[in-house]
């Protein structure tokens, strides 16, 4: 292998998808240019099946227009979507307590809230990503602001629903790892302490209570202490989170010097996560797993779903990166090849969502409240960036 040639096609592919695929669709088909915000609800073809608008979304949608103005190229129309979204998020999507809703109308009229602060997370790194497109500091105060009150939300007794009765105790992998990201984007713009310190609490939670060497496993769900709990749900291994979550901590591990503690959680999480994941049989990496190797409880245990194939491309490419062993190089090669041979629609744009197992496609939309503009056009944005870095360091 050529690797100079290799990772200059690779980048050039995630940009060209990016911005004659990815891009055009969503803003052609899901912008809603007359409330302001994104419908994701979309069918293969691009028309609308549902003007619910998944408040998640908008939140990751303003962030990915930003995201891609300020490492891709800078085009208007997609600064333009962002501040649309933006201005519909903070005119629609806040409770009068500030908690988020969940699902609001095309118009903006509340539908749902959940028990969870994810949509707080995901308008906070778009508050952010828009400042530094921007340089308007006003969106770097409300991105911190927000960022606190997640983090309030999550710590007051009582605030949000508890998912099961008085008594049972356990916690999540998935809150854990979003808020390291949530930390490092809105860091970028705003120098406060608070958060380095969500950043190094939550790698030390996962530490200490989530990773899990008698499995070589991360779990989703353990005891208040870390303890293993012998369930089918708590039994569950997440390989597509727990790659996110590893590529999360490299990019920490990089911003502090490759620093080698962290670099060598990130790696470890991503080589258990990967044996884990990866289907020697038919190739890609699949939803769930049971670390007692049970059978997983989930239905769509087997299947292939587009968000941890596109968090594997990102990891693989920083593990190399960091360290410089061709086998994460060979890791990329594997899981890029297999993605881009069945989950981009050959005869529509964007991609697929959901396959089964062997790659044959379950169900052809483009986009529902849980998939839309954000893991792919992420990922093509990341590999992109990170392709170039590695190319720089063989100069």
């Amino acid at each position: 292998m050529d690797k100079k040639e290799y990772l200059r096609s690779w980048a050039e592919t995630y940009k060209n998808d990016l911005t004659n695929n990815i891009m055009p669709f969503w803003l052609n088909h899901g912008w809603d240019k007359e409330n302001g915000g994104i419908y994701t609800c979309l069918n293969r073809d691009g028309s609308l099946m549902d003007t619910t608008k998944s408040v998640w979304f908008q939140g990751r949608w303003a962030f990915i227009c930003s995201f891609a103005y300020n490492n891709v190229e800078k085009n208007q129309e997609w600064l333009d979507a962002a501040k649309s979204t933006i201005d519909f998020i903070e005119k629609y999507c806040f409770d009068e307590d500030g908690h988020m809703y969940f699902e609001v109308t095309a118009e903006g009229k509340p539908l749902r809230k959940r028990r969870y602060v994810f949509s707080e997370t995901f308008a906070a790194i778009a508050f952010a990503e828009y400042s530094l497109a921007t340089g308007d500091k006003h969106y770097a105060e409300r991105a911190l602001q927000v960022f606190h009150d997640a983090q309030r939300f999550l710590s007051t007794l009582g605030f949000l629903p508890a998912k099961y009765e008085a008594g049972v105790e356990m916690q999540s992998h998935s809150i854990i790892m979003i808020l390291i990201n949530v930390g490092s984007r809105l860091r970028a713009v705003i120098d406060d302490l608070t958060l380095t310190q969500q950043i190094d609490e939550s790698i030390s939670l996962l530490r200490r209570y989530f990773m899990h060497p008698e499995f070589k496993a991360l779990l989703e769900t353990v005891g208040p202490k870390g303890e293993f709990i012998d369930t089918n749900a708590a039994r569950t291994i997440n390989p597509g989170h727990c790659i996110e979550t590893a590529w999360f901590i490299m990019e920490e591990a990089k911003l502090r010097n490759w620093d080698k503690e962290l670099l060598d959680t990130a790696l470890t999480i991503f080589d258990w996560s990967w044996d884990w994941g990866w289907d020697k049989q038919y190739g890609g990496i699949i939803n769930f797993c049971d670390c007692r190797n049970l059978p997983p409880q989930d239905y769509s245990q087997d299947m292939k779903f587009w968000w941890p194939q596109c968090e594997t491309i990102i990891a693989s490419l920083y593990a190399y990166l960091g360290t410089g062993d061709e086998e994460y190089l060979y890791r990329h090669q594997r899981i890029s090849e297999w993605t881009y041979a069945h989950f981009p629609d050959q005869d529509y744009p964007e991609w697929y969502g959901y396959l089964h197992r062997d790659g044959t496609v379950a169900q052809p939309a483009k986009g529902n409240i849980f998939k839309g503009p954000f893991h792919v056009p992420r990922m093509m944005i990341k590999g992109y960036m990170l392709c170039q870095e590695i190319l720089k360091t063989m100069e």
